[in-house]
């Protein structure tokens, strides 16, 4: 694989033998993203659970303190005055039926993440084949199913992030932008290690927390020293 020259300087920045400490981490990140752009950086967590079983699934949503830095589009399936609170909450999309079928019939994908009531459900259940997929179908679990639209509206603008396993037990999330710097970025990763740690299962055997790497867009992975997180 082609590698530019700023990937190569940043390259000479890491010890790949070694594990580095959170607060280490962070501010190696930083300085390993080199873009012109204000590169995403990203948590990568490989857990000890094997996901195709029911009982070692690991899933939730949390509230990262400093945001993600990104702009969210949320759309919310509501009606009456669920749909009045989801819009006054900030939503960028609310409807019924109607929003059912401009996905369907446009192949309209311009939202990040959906929310709907639980009456709305059976209406949402129809898109399941195309929002199943992309992990967009709303969650008891991620807090994206509930009577509650303006709490969760509020909380996903605020920088709420769901975690969820790949089909090889790994979580992957960012935590924020490289302009946060080290101190902000860490506050957010502790916040992510904390969820992920409360979330383990109880039929989870051995070691949990397998391995630990954070990256930026561009940049090289930076190991961490997944012992001293719980």
């Amino acid at each position: 694989m082609f590698r530019g020259k700023k990937y190569k300087e940043s390259v000479k920045l890491i010890d790949k033998a070694k594990l580095y400490e959170p607060d280490e981490a962070m501010k190696l990140v930083t300085q390993t993203a080199k873009a012109k752009f204000d590169e995403t950086i990203e948590a990568h967590i490989k857990l000890g659970v094997d996901s195709r079983h029911a009982d070692q699934q690991v899933r939730g949503a949390i509230v990262l303190p400093n945001g993600t830095g990104k702009s969210v589009r949320v759309l919310v399936f509501a009606k009456g005055a669920n749909a009045d609170a989801a819009r006054e909450a900030g939503a960028d999309y609310v409807g019924e039926m109607d929003l059912v079928e401009k996905i369907q019939g446009e192949n309209w994908f311009d939202f990040d993440v959906v929310v709907a009531t639980p009456d709305m459900m059976g209406v949402v259940g129809r898109l399941g084949r195309v929002l199943g997929p992309k992990g967009l179908m709303p969650s008891p679990k991620a807090g994206t199913v509930t009577p509650d639209v303006t709490r969760a509206v509020k909380e996903i603008k605020a920088g709420k992030i769901e975690y969820r396993l790949d089909k090889t037990n790994i979580i992957h999330c960012p935590i924020g932008k490289a302009s946060f710097g080290a101190e902000k970025l860490s506050e957010n990763f502790n916040a992510l290690i904390g969820a992920v740690v409360k979330a383990k299962p109880s039929a989870a055997k051995g070691q949990y927390l397998r391995s630990v790497v954070v990256t930026s867009t561009m940049g090289p992975g930076i190991k961490i020293n997944q012992a001293r997180l719980g």
